[in-house]
């Protein structure tokens, strides 16, 4: 194995060249970094440093279950990022199979190129435009419902309207990106199945059902366990900024608290371990999901 190791590395040195910078930089950036995770056992000192600083064990956790407010971020944070999953999945998939279904050429690249165009809108300039639309001042939404003689609601700033806005924003920029990885699947389906679907007289909903679906079921599966272990760690960006006093009630989560409680207020042993705290349950759900969705579809992220 060491004579063959060797021979492949003298034969493609040049691949493993290309290959060792991303190496490097997942290294350097992600696992090297994980180390200073220690902090969340000490009282961590800027002056004495990570590794000076007096270890507390426990401590910090101990005062993380004790914050009342805690398990109302972890509420929040899983239901925005439940809502998130049950409603942007499907869509993609539904959008995928309805491009794959249209023959017209023109139609379906306008459509493609609709849908994911917004992917590269920068999540502040979708924030933007979100205000933009719903403010009840100066909000087309506003401009709109009073010429009807609606009175304006305050959709950015009532809580029960923070998770809908979120969530199907985030749909509208990304559901056409997600597309591409479910076409990408269809285009692999063997057309014989396709002719065996035609010569046994089934309809364009059961060729649907029964050979599209099937066929992109093992990468349907693997988004979704990669989606619900991630269901604790919702970005931190756009909640961010659609929040505001009136809605904070909805739209506290844990990446928002974690930059406060560490940046705005330089307490940097409690927001790493919540953060630490945070990274356990996702990993915890994405074995868990794994582990179903194996037994379940024989599919998963890993075996």
């Amino acid at each position: 194995m060491r004579r063959r190791a060797r021979r492949s590395l003298t034969r493609h040195w040049t691949l493993y060249l290309l290959m060792l910078v991303p190496l490097v930089h997942l290294a350097v950036f992600k696992y090297v970094p994980m180390t200073n995770a220690v902090i969340a056992f000490k009282d961590y000192n800027v002056v004495k440093g990570v590794w000076g600083s007096q270890w507390v064990g426990l401590q910090n956790f101990q005062a993380i279950f004790d914050n009342p407010v805690f398990w109302q971020l972890v509420k929040n944070t899983f239901l925005l990022s439940f809502y998130a999953v049950l409603a942007g999945f499907p869509i993609p998939i539904i959008l995928a199979l309805a491009l794959n279904e249209i023959r017209q050429g023109f139609f379906k690249r306008t459509v493609q190129m609709v849908t994911y165009a917004p992917y590269f809108i920068s999540t502040v300039v979708v924030v933007s435009m979100t205000i933009m639309i719903l403010s009840p001042k100066l909000g087309l939404l506003s401009h709109v419902t009073g010429f009807f003689g609606v009175d304006k609601v305050d959709l950015l700033g009532d809580p029960d309207y923070f998770r809908h806005i979120y969530v199907w924003s985030d749909i509208w920029q990304t559901a056409g990106y997600s597309a591409v990885i479910y076409l990408a699947a269809l285009s692999g389906v063997d057309q014989s199945l396709y002719e065996a679907a035609r010569v046994d007289g089934a309809s364009r909903l059961q060729k649907i059902w029964h050979v599209d679906l099937p066929s992109i079921m093992p990468t349907a599966v693997i988004i979704l366990v990669l989606a619900v272990g991630n269901i604790m760690a919702v970005g931190f960006e756009k909640a961010f900024l659609l929040q505001n006093p009136l809605n904070l009630s909805a739209s506290e989560i844990i990446a928002t608290y974690v930059y406060k409680t560490g940046l705005l207020n330089a307490d940097f042993s409690q927001a790493t371990a919540i953060g630490l705290l945070n990274s356990v349950v996702n990993l915890a759900l994405l074995v868990f999901v794994n582990f179903v969705a194996k037994r379940l579809t024989g599919s998963g992220v890993w075996s």
